[in-house]
């Protein structure tokens, strides 16, 4: 079976960041840093080359395929700042609701800056979707 192509490595965190070029967005992505960090209660750690992640755990599907991932995590993207969090879990649909500007795909939040989205939920988004992927690979 193939291996993941994501894994954590051992690169710095403060140099990905450090190279994103706009200033607004190497800040908000600073910033994301700290809430995730405060929110999961780990450190970022660079997962392939371009997110940072937080904690991780070990998945195995009905299908035999496994491996570890970061709990959660982000990555500046051309247009927006990607996260990764579940798309279900209790209040996650409500949590939402009032977010503020953003947009979904299947585990993933965009959002084009930190100043669009109401900062307090995105932190009960990140907390919600650590706990029930913890729930779910124990």
């Amino acid at each position: 079976m193939a291996e993941n192509k994501t894994q954590a490595t051992e690169a710095s965190v403060e140099d990905y960041l450090a190279a994103i070029e706009d200033g607004c967005r190497r800040k908000d992505c600073e910033d994301l840093s700290k809430l995730m960090a405060k929110a999961t209660k780990h450190k970022p750690q660079m997962w392939g080359a371009s997110i940072v992640g937080f904690g991780s755990y070990h998945y195995k599907y009905e299908s035999g395929r496994e491996g570890d991932s970061c709990l959660t995590g982000f990555s500046s993207r051309k247009g927006d700042i990607s996260i990764y969090i579940l798309a279900s879990f209790p209040d996650h649909d409500e949590l939402l609701a009032k977010l503020g500007k953003h947009k979904t795909a299947k585990a993933c939040l965009y959002i084009r800056k930190l100043s669009d989205v109401d900062l307090k939920v995105l932190e009960q988004l990140i907390i919600g979707s650590v706990a029930e992927r913890k729930r779910r690979y124990p």
